[in-house]
């Protein structure tokens, strides 16, 4: 790894500190399959399990936070209040710390955030009235909120190339399994039967507390992201990473590994100012910007919208009492399409991939709108759950589109951007949406009158689906380096994947 001495880029918001001329990227690519990577998986990854679980929980408890006696006292509308706020704090924490993330490190930030999860959730058992739950929910969202955009970040940069399309779009979808969780918890925690009402409702928030703190356990062996380390000036921390990474996984796999010939030149510095990172985004990837836009907003409505509504549907309509099994059944189809399909995005590439289970999902969701009537509460499960397989799919790759297409500096940042867009729009347009054509509906005694909201998540996919066979990023199998160029990478440096005008994407696919 060469070094040159001090220099000021124009452009820059703070000094640099030097050049720098590594392999860092191309030997953490090369790097085969080992259980240290179930290690990143596993400490990273597993935090969208808390964050299906919150939703879910929060969704199956709002009955029981209503009573004075058992509960906090809480209307209708301070329920929908604690979920408003919990979106806002989610917006808020994704965009405060996507910048941070950015400016001081992927580890960091990703211990700091999901001790902020974990903190609110403990506040929230213990709400003694409803403002202070209301306050609890906010700080929980705001954890989760950054928790995206650090750990997609972290993740992407540390598993290689040729496995990241697969391991992104699994992880994302694993928000699922907390949601199947959640459902089926919900059922002996709201019979009184089994357990006090007064108590059903913490316990379920504290549970979520426990496994966050087995999470930390494992999150502390993660290393911070080399990628970022040698960027920010700190090039021997990022070797040492690496080495140690790579000793690891030659003990773990028996394989000697090979040295590989690609380097990096980059311009180090400490700092990078927000609004050269705006002024990147929007001017050298606007269609790459456009792409994750409308990728990030169909998917947000659609779930938003159908999902956290769905429960509503069942009671209101179909006669349900209990859906605590309608809801996990629901939950587990999305995880098993993450998981069936995370391959293809690799193997078959992420334009036809992305572009395909949107579209498809669209016109499965359009056609179920134009049936409604005839479905019984089995069946609109089975339509949800066969809709949904493939929408998991796609709305997990919307983070990892997001993740891959814009540079290194500029990568948490992005993720919480569009996060925010697209939890603002559709965990706010959404559920409102809906709720009032369920009001609707529910004067007329009609199901049907619910359909157009299926038919407007439709179009937003299909729309989403069109917009990635057109502008979509052919990322499979190559650096992020050659995706998007860091935008402190030397002039003289080939500028393959500088901008939306220059990319050029590689015809083949990983294996």
């Amino acid at each position: 790894m060469a070094k040159s001495g001090h220099f000021w880029l124009p452009g820059a918001m703070a000094v640099e500190t030097g050049r720098i001329t590594t392999d860092i990227p191309a030997r953490l690519d090369r790097l085969p399959w080992a259980r240290w990577h179930w290690l990143v998986v596993i400490g990273l990854g597993t935090v969208w399990i808390l964050d299906g679980l919150e939703v879910t929980i929060v969704g199956s408890m709002s009955d029981a936070l209503k009573p004075h006696d058992t509960g906090l006292g809480m209307s209708s509308f301070d329920v929908g209040f604690a979920g408003a706020a919990y979106v806002a704090g989610a917006c808020l924490g994704a965009l405060v710390f996507g910048h941070l993330t950015d400016r001081f490190g992927r580890k960091r930030l990703f211990m700091v955030t999901l001790l902020i999860y974990t903190v609110a959730t403990v506040l929230t058992a213990f709400s003694p009235t409803p403002w202070w739950y209301f306050t609890a929910r906010f700080l929980t969202g705001t954890g989760i909120g950054g928790e995206y955009a650090a750990i997609n970040s972290a993740i992407d940069e540390l598993i290689p190339a040729p496995f990241r399309g697969r391991v992104d779009v699994a992880i994302n979808g694993s928000f699922w399994v907390g949601a199947v969780v959640g459902s089926l918890l919900t059922i002996p925690l709201l019979d009184p039967s089994i357990v006090d009402p007064a108590w059903g409702w913490r316990l379920a928030f504290a549970l979520g507390a426990v496994l966050a703190v087995g999470i930390l356990v494992v999150r502390r062996n993660v290393p911070e992201s080399p990628r970022w380390l040698f960027i920010h000036g700190r090039e021997d921390e990022a070797e040492d990473v690496v080495r140690g990474i790579e000793r690891t996984v030659e003990d773990e796999t028996g394989e000697r590994l090979s040295t590989p010939d690609e380097t990096i030149t980059v311009r180090q510095r400490k700092t990078i100012g927000f609004g050269l990172i705006a002024r990147t985004v929007i001017t050298m990837y606007p269609r790459r910007t456009i792409l994750c836009f409308a990728l990030f907003v169909g998917q947000a409505f659609l779930y938003n919208a159908f999902f956290f509504t769905y429960g509503d549907t069942l009671t209101t309509f179909l006669g349900v009492k209990q859906t605590g099994w309608y809801l996990a059944v629901f939950a587990a189809s999305n995880f098993v399409g993450a998981l069936v399909l995370s391959p293809l995005f690799d193997r078959v590439g992420r334009v036809r991939m992305i572009a395909g289970t949107y579209i498809l999902s669209g016109v499965l969701l359009g056609g179920a709108g134009l049936f409604l009537g005839d479905f019984t509460a089995t069946t609109l499960t089975l339509m949800g759950a066969i809709v949904f397989f493939f929408a998991s799919a796609g709305a997990s790759a919307a983070y990892l589109t997001a993740s891959e297409v814009f540079p290194m500096e500029t990568r948490a940042l992005c993720i919480a951007f569009f996060y925010a867009i697209g939890t603002a729009a559709g965990g706010i347009s959404g559920p409102l949406f809906f709720g009032w054509l369920i009001d609707r509906a529910t004067a007329d005694k009609d199901i049907t009158g619910i359909a157009v909201g299926y038919f407007v998540g439709a179009v937003l996919m299909i729309i989403g689906g069109v917009v990635e066979a057109f502008l979509g990023v052919r990322a499979e199998g190559r650096s992020l380096e050659s995706i998007a160029q860091p935008l402190t990478v030397d002039d003289d440096t080939d500028p393959s994947g500088s901008s939306d005008d220059t990319f050029t994407p590689s015809p083949t696919p990983a294996g």
